[in-house]
């Protein structure tokens, strides 16, 4: 396969990877300009920029630039080993690596009135949007046309159909503590970028409680996000949406919540 075909196929895939690109080099180098190497999220590749220590350093970078979302330019001399240099060939490379991020997704878990809201903004804000719900009739296409996804499944069913990976949103709209109790373990364990859990206080709490006395740890427990969403007073299903994915929003950006006027 190219590596323009396996990077079309990542995206359609809505996986993760990096491009690696010798955009410049000079003298006597194991590669030229505009040789490419795919890194994956294993440290696999597919393409060489040249093999040995320098390339080994390379897929290290992807990995970090994979992580953190941002691009980043190497470069590397090939002359002196004991200082340092990847190898000692005497030339000089640069090298451009550009992570491929997969589109944020949300996972809109309860199929009722805020779940419907939340998975409408969701998608007109670019994520892609996945819908489960233990009742089948709430979790299709009909029901909800902005899916992406359904999975009509138990909740503590849900991590084995669906990967959860760190650009994964959970937002639990569920129906009550019955359903998050024996539910939410196996979320806990994954790598999602946030799990919010709605409702009031007093009902995180007593969820909190019974899930602390089945031997979820603490530690756990501090990466949900209950009440949900930012503090707005909102009260329709649409207002109660829009506090929702403005906290995602502050968290992916870096934001403070801050008013941006006088």
């Amino acid at each position: 396969m190219s590596i323009y075909r396996a990077v079309v196929d990542l995206e359609n895939k809505n996986q993760p990877g990096a491009l690696c690109t010798i955009i410049q080099s000079h003298g006597s180098t194991p590669r030229r300009s505009s040789s490419k190497m795919l890194v994956y999220p294993d440290g696999s590749i597919l393409g060489t920029i040249g093999g040995g220590v320098m390339e080994s350093r390379v897929i290290a970078e992807a990995l970090q630039a994979m992580q953190e979302g941002n691009p980043r330019l190497l470069s590397y001399s090939m002359s002196d080993p004991q200082r340092g240099d990847p190898g000692v060939c005497g030339g000089q490379l640069e090298i451009y690596v550009e992570p491929i991020q997969p589109k944020p997704v949300l996972v809109v878990i309860g199929a009722g009135h805020v779940g419907k809201a939340v998975a409408y903004l969701a998608k007109w804000l670019g994520f892609r949007v996945v819908i489960s719900d233990d009742r089948p009739d709430f979790c299709n296409p009909e029901a909800i046309p902005d899916g992406d996804e359904f999975y009509p499944v138990p909740l503590a069913e849900l991590s084995q159909h669906l990967e959860i990976t760190p650009w994964s949103y959970l937002v639990l709209t569920t129906r009550g503590v019955d359903i998050d109790v024996p539910g939410l373990p196996s979320l806990l364990n994954s790598q999602a970028a946030y799990i919010g859990v709605i409702g009031s206080r007093r009902r995180w709490e007593t969820t909190r409680k019974q899930l602390f006395e089945v031997g979820v740890e603490r530690t756990q427990l501090d990466k949900v996000r209950s009440p949900v969403g930012l503090e707005l007073n909102a009260e329709t299903p649409e207002e109660i949406a829009v506090s929702i994915l403005a906290e995602i929003i502050l968290l992916r950006r870096g934001g403070d919540g801050t008013s941006m006027g006088n």
